[in-house]
């Protein structure tokens, strides 16, 4: 842990004013300000845990991890998967007449203290052995979190009424329908790149704002919608103090708590730490370094306030993370020059703005949302619109995902798949053998956590480690590995760590999925064949490519990324 603080010293500064000189303000804050809220826990929790709670949980996190963390871009706020442990707990210690709060803030409590246990030792280094494997399949999980929790908020609808459910099933599809096309729209070639910039950024808190009025609109006005559910402003949702008095609970119910704590600490581990990963992937050409043993320790602390508060733990967000990296990138055009694809343009990071004003100016507006006002314009958002942005974001962290990417290679018409794809290098067998196994692996953790065992869920999705380090090795050639498989960042983001692990040459800073989609064009003259750090890269996540390079032909950068001239 001293030695992270030792490397980010000299980037703290740096970190805050490289967002002024480069006129930085993400528009994807408004989207990672309307993160929905979370019906489902208010549901499950008996109003236990509400809209203020989760709330501020995402400000704690986000003003203390931008201004202390040593990876800010890291979005750190409530995440599906301690959803599913909150309300797992409730429904274990609540028949029991084991007081929630108290119980859940011991937990917090404990967990605090291994996180704290795990910084001093430099536990993170094993983060050197999470690879593409892991994170696919936990990324994989989480975006089917999001779509079962939009479709239990649909569910939930027909306590109102029939009308009221079946309008609601509308207005979810047609928010996941125009916030997903906007997005389509962004990345294609369609209008001019302003109007493009501004159709992916804006175009889903554009979605959410319109159907929040979509509702009142002719004979539908008529109809109940189920709202999101609020309290008063900068109060908790039920009656009680900010304050939790843990003291006020039987011994033996301190003690039962480490075993719970373990668990968190197990996910919270394993979370946030593939969050930071996934948002420092090798496909992103980062210069500032990683600090994963100083941030498991931050985390730690906000996990022990979250518990004193009565707040559900903040941690790292999938696919939250690496959507902000992404928002935070300089790019460019480049021309393919190759024969067969001649006059094709492709899309190249430039480099990405790093900096820690982005993730604290959103935490401020999620601040500014618990005033009383704002607070009543958000009790109007139909928690149909809440179900279709889950979808939105489920859907998007699909796409991305390194298992749909192989799944969808696997279904392509061979004749129409590109010769120069790295995966036509591996056995098909050995393709179809490595998504049987991530398959696998998804389905057991999905499964677990919808039965009373969701609560040890996270010691399963701890395990996909040592399998994929001592297991498939065993059934797969190096080569294979490489192509199907790959450490998730580069040496560079895991220095702190001891490096990545694989049978990779560790002066690579890219995986072996990035391999053939390099910016050649960005190096120098000289017969450098190794990229550093910094260097261009596609702006695609893990598609290969066999594009050659080719002569760039504009800049473009959104105009949150304009660099101040001099």
């Amino acid at each position: 842990m001293v030695n992270d603080i030792r490397r980010r010293a000299p980037y703290y500064w740096s970190d805050w004013t490289d967002a002024w000189d480069y006129r930085i303000i993400p528009s994807t804050m408004v989207e990672l300000s309307l993160t929905p809220l979370s019906g489902i826990r208010f549901e499950k929790t008996d109003m236990s845990y509400g809209v203020n709670e989760v709330l501020l949980a995402s400000v704690l996190g986000a003003v203390v991890f931008s201004f202390l963390a040593a990876q800010p871009l890291c979005i750190v706020g409530v995440t599906g998967p301690i959803t599913v442990f909150n309300y797992t707990v409730y429904d274990i210690v609540t028949p029991r007449g084991i007081p929630y709060f108290k119980f859940m803030c011991w937990i917090c409590l404990w967990s605090m203290v291994m996180h704290i246990i795990l910084a001093i030792t430099n536990a993170c280094n094993a983060v050197k052995w999470v690879t593409r494997f892991s994170c696919d399949i936990f990324g994989f999980y989480v975006a089917f979190i999001y779509l079962q929790k939009g479709i239990q908020i649909l569910t939930l609808q027909w306590h109102a009424s029939d009308a009221a459910a079946h309008l609601s099933i509308s207005i979810s599809l047609l928010v996941l329908m125009i916030g997903y096309g906007c997005g389509v729209i962004g990345d294609s070639n369609l209008f001019k790149q302003p109007v493009r910039t501004f159709l992916k950024d804006y175009g889903t808190p554009l979605t959410v704002i319109f159907f929040t009025g979509y509702q009142f609109i002719g004979k539908m006005a008529d109809v109940k919608l189920e709202q999101l559910p609020i309290s008063k402003a900068f109060h908790p949702t039920i009656d009680r103090s900010w304050v939790v008095d843990f003291w006020n609970i039987e011994v033996g119910h301190v003690f039962l708590a480490v075993p719970f704590a373990i668990l968190l600490t197990i996910l919270f581990y394993f979370d946030h730490n593939v969050s930071s990963l996934i948002c420092q992937g090798s496909e992103f050409p980062l210069k500032k370094p990683a600090g994963f043993h100083w941030d498991i320790f931050i985390l730690g602390i906000t996990t022990g306030v979250s518990g004193i508060l009565g707040l559900p733990a903040p941690n790292g967000l999938i696919p939250q993370a690496p959507f902000h990296t992404t928002s935070l990138c300089v790019t460019r055009k480049r021309v393919d020059d190759a024969e067969e694809h001649k006059g094709k343009t492709e899309t190249v990071i430039d480099h990405v703005v790093e900096q820690r004003v982005s993730n604290l100016l959103q935490g401020l507006m999620i601040l500014g949302v618990m005033t009383g006002p704002l607070l009543i314009v958000l009790a109007l958002i139909p928690q149909a619109v809440l179900a279709g942005l889950f979808f939105v974001m489920g859907i998007q962290a699909l796409e991305e995902n390194g298992m749909t990417l192989k799944i969808a290679y696997l279904l392509k018409d061979r004749a129409l798949t590109h010769g120069g794809d790295p995966l036509n290098r591996c056995r098909k067998g050995a393709v179809w053998a490595f998504v049987a196994i991530e398959l696998v692996g998804f389905g057991a953790t999905f499964a677990i956590t919808q039965t009373i065992a969701a609560i040890g869920f996270p010691v399963f999705i701890f395990l996909l480690i040592p399998m994929r380090t001592n297991l498939l090795p065993r059934y797969f050639t190096a080569e294979e590995l490489g192509i199907l498989d790959a450490p998730t960042a580069s040496p560079f983001t895991l220095e702190s760590a001891g490096g990545s692990y694989g049978d990779y040459p560790e002066s690579v800073d890219i995986s072996p999925q990035d391999s053939e989609t390099i910016d050649t064009g960005a190096l120098s003259d000289s017969d450098e064949s190794v990229m550093e750090r910094g260097d261009s890269m596609r702006l695609e996540r893990r598609r290969p490519s066999a594009v050659r390079p080719g002569n760039e032909v504009e800049i473009e950068e959104g105009p949150q990324h304009r660099r101040a001239r001099r």
